[in-house]
């Protein structure tokens, strides 16, 4: 007994230690009271928001869990956000060419709306003001629907334009869309990928898409759709063949999840692979609940490694301002005082 009183004495010596610590009403609270008093000022004092990225907003701390879906025109990503929402929403058009065109949020609302883009990115309780440095040609590609949905209580949901493939693809879309989809990649939740069971060919406009999500491979869920249109034979030779042709875009030596079915609400085609299709939504929808659970974690982490990476920009303007003869500078508040970061 004596023993294991020596053991853990030093449990003793931590708990009588006077130990200052902040109460915050919930954990989007607490990051932002921390970015704003430890983090922002070597932003700002860096010019890290000139280099990187813009400065955080409130909203991007208190929004709801976003889920983007992306993929080529005709593979279901509409019909799929009708399973998910159980219900017709705003601007909701379905067919076999490209129908959507633009980029449309999903939000909730106390009764249908429209919010063109141009007023979305001046709205300061919304987390898209960033946005506005992509330009008018964008903006009128950007729509917000609101809508009294349920789901919408807890996830903000994003459309994306269908990619486009063949020569359609060499068309130029007038803004930066792979600049647009690096955006949202860097403070979206989740990523589904959705590929149709009879065209699994990657155009390079997709496979430029897929290169600008490099680093947030942990948010990506792949979905092979309209799986009901072929046989099992044939479903197993098309998931072999998406699985090849995955393995040469990611370029990681882990295999990609992959949930197959046929997400809408009409009959299977094919009944056969009814059980598995129902597994395979089921745990699409599981993973895709889970999301405002995990999203304080997923602040968390991005806001290390946002603090990570402006105290090594901050590092490299310090050496390159020290090695500045000072004909370069005009101002002499270029020469910033090297201001330490602790969490």
């Amino acid at each position: 007994m004596l023993q294991t009183s020596k053991m853990f004495s030093w449990l003793q010596g931590m708990a009588m230690k006077s130990v200052s610590i902040q109460e915050f009403k919930s954990v989007s609270e607490g990051l932002r009271k921390i970015y704003k008093t430890k983090l922002y000022p070597l932003e700002k004092e860096y010019k890290f928001h000139d280099f990187h990225s813009p400065a955080l907003d409130d909203p991007d701390f208190d929004a709801k869990p976003m889920i983007l879906l992306l993929g080529q025109y005709s593979t279901g990503k509409t019909t799929l956000i009708r399973l998910m929402l159980e219900q017709d929403f705003p601007g909701m058009r379905i067919g076999p060419e490209p129908t959507t065109d633009r980029f449309i949020a999903l939000m909730h609302g106390e009764e249908e709306g429209v919010v063109p883009g141009n007023a979305l990115v001046v709205d300061g309780k919304k987390q898209f003001r960033a946005l506005s440095g992509y330009g008018n040609r964008f903006l009128n590609r950007f729509q917000c629907y609101t809508l009294p949905n349920q789901v919408l209580k807890s996830v903000t949901i994003v459309d994306t334009p269908g990619i486009l493939s063949g020569e359609k693809q060499r068309i130029d879309r007038g803004y930066d869309f792979s600049g647009v989809l690096e955006w949202f990649a860097h403070r979206i939740d989740r990523i589904i990928l959705l590929f149709d069971a009879h065209k699994l060919d990657i155009s390079d406009e997709f496979k430029r898409c897929i290169e600008t999500l490099a680093g947030n491979e942990d948010k990506i869920r792949i979905v092979l759709n309209k799986s009901d249109m072929v046989d099992h034979q044939q479903l197993m030779r098309v998931y072999g063949a998406l699985m090849w042709s995955l393995g040469k875009v990611f370029k990681t030596p882990e295999v990609s999840r992959v949930y197959i079915g046929s997400f809408w609400d009409r009959p299977l085609h094919y009944d056969i692979n009814r059980r598995l299709f129902l597994d395979e939504q089921r745990d699409l929808f599981a993973d895709l609940q889970g999301l405002p659970r995990d999203a304080a974690l997923r602040k968390l982490n991005d806001l290390i490694k946002r603090a990570r990476l402006a105290k090594v920009h901050a590092y490299i303007i310090a050496e390159l301002d020290s090695q500045m003869p000072w004909m370069f500078w005009k101002d002499a508040n270029m020469y910033p005082m090297m201001t330490r970061l602790s969490f």
